[in-house]
């Protein structure tokens, strides 16, 4: 039920008074940036994305004349928006879904700096620290590297339904009429991106997480092993069958004896020290990669690394190496030796 503080504030804003309007659309901001960032792959085009929709929202804001219908009307304009973007933009992705698997003897290639690669979302924007638990949880499943990867597989239009019906909830009626379909067009997409994703292994349900306890010694081990280039320690903390990516250099390795090699050949150079500093990114446990070169007073900022954690091992590591594409987390660019 609508109060009359809430229709007086509809009435102001369609007046033109943009605290009223603010107060109106700021509750959903961070969940428009989610939406967005799911929709791109990137941290970067959503956030500007969310502006051109609260932009839209304004210039249009005399039309709307209900607070409960405020959520529905800017979800539909920032899925048209996304979609008109995604018509002129490559699809983003991590290197082993883009290139074979690399050989870790051979010299690195140049990067890539082309809108190819997928960007890290911090967790801070990801949800209301102070939402239900179990609201938390699948919003940060929602954001994983694997549940985005799999996502950047569908049409920009399978995308946009599968968010709105399964992530989202909003009837298959309400989602024909924003995207100009017919009820059993969105059904049949529906259908066929929930195949997609199954036969990548992606499920829209939240696993089973590793015990906080558990996970906290996983990856204290992880942090001492990286700053003491412990190579044979640190592998045994990989699967198997774990591999490693740098976007934007376009290589991935594959098995610890590969990932092993690099990392004695390319990462753990005689004479730098590491340190690593722990923040989260795409509902995973991650880390600022830092690095002291001799001589150096400080430690600087070079990477990112999000962690894929599988049972009690580490299935992934995926460093983000362009500092641009995290720059929205709070990491220092340097540290003190």
């Amino acid at each position: 039920m609508e109060t009359p503080t809430q229709t007086a504030l509809v009435l102001a804003a369609q007046a033109g008074d943009q605290m009223a309007f603010e107060t109106l659309v700021g509750p959903y901001r961070r969940a428009l940036l989610v939406h967005c960032y799911q929709m791109l792959g990137s941290l970067h085009n959503a956030e500007d994305l969310v502006q051109e929709t609260l932009l839209r929202a304004w210039e249009k804001r005399a039309s709307l004349t209900s607070p409960g219908s405020y959520r529905a009307w800017l979800y539909r304009i920032a899925t048209n928006l996304c979609l008109n973007t995604l018509r002129s933009v490559p699809r983003r992705s991590l290197p082993p879904d883009t290139h074979p698997q690399s050989d870790p003897n051979s010299p690195a290639p140049p990067r890539l700096r082309e809108p190819i690669w997928l960007e890290p979302f911090p967790d801070d924007l990801l949800a209301d620290p102070h939402s239900d638990p179990e609201d938390r949880a699948l919003s940060r499943e929602h954001v994983t590297l694997a549940f985005l990867v799999a996502l950047q597989h569908l049409t920009p239009a399978q995308r946009a339904i599968l968010l709105l019906r399964e992530v989202l909830e909003w009837p298959a009626v309400e989602v024909a009429e924003w995207l100009n379909l017919s009820v059993p067009a969105v059904n049949s997409a529906l259908q066929r991106a929930r195949r997609a994703l199954q036969e990548r292994n992606v499920l829209l349900e939240t696993p089973t997480a590793l015990p906080t306890l558990q996970l906290q010694s996983l990856l204290d081990h992880y942090v001492t092993l990286w700053e003491q280039a412990d190579i044979p320690g640190f592998v045994a903390l990989l699967r198997e069958d774990a591999w490693f990516t740098m976007p934007p250099l376009p290589i991935w390795f594959q098995g610890r004896a590969a990932i092993a090699t690099v990392l004695r050949t390319s990462i753990f150079t005689p004479g730098r020290q590491r340190h690593l500093l722990p923040t989260r990114a795409n509902g995973s446990p991650a880390f600022g990669l830092y690095q002291r070169e001799p001589e150096a007073d400080v430690s600087q900022l070079f990477g990112l690394v999000v962690l894929g954690v599988e049972g009690e091992q580490i299935g992934s590591l995926v460093a983000f190496l362009e500092l641009s594409s995290f720059s929205s987390f709070a990491l220092p660019p340097t540290l003190p030796s």
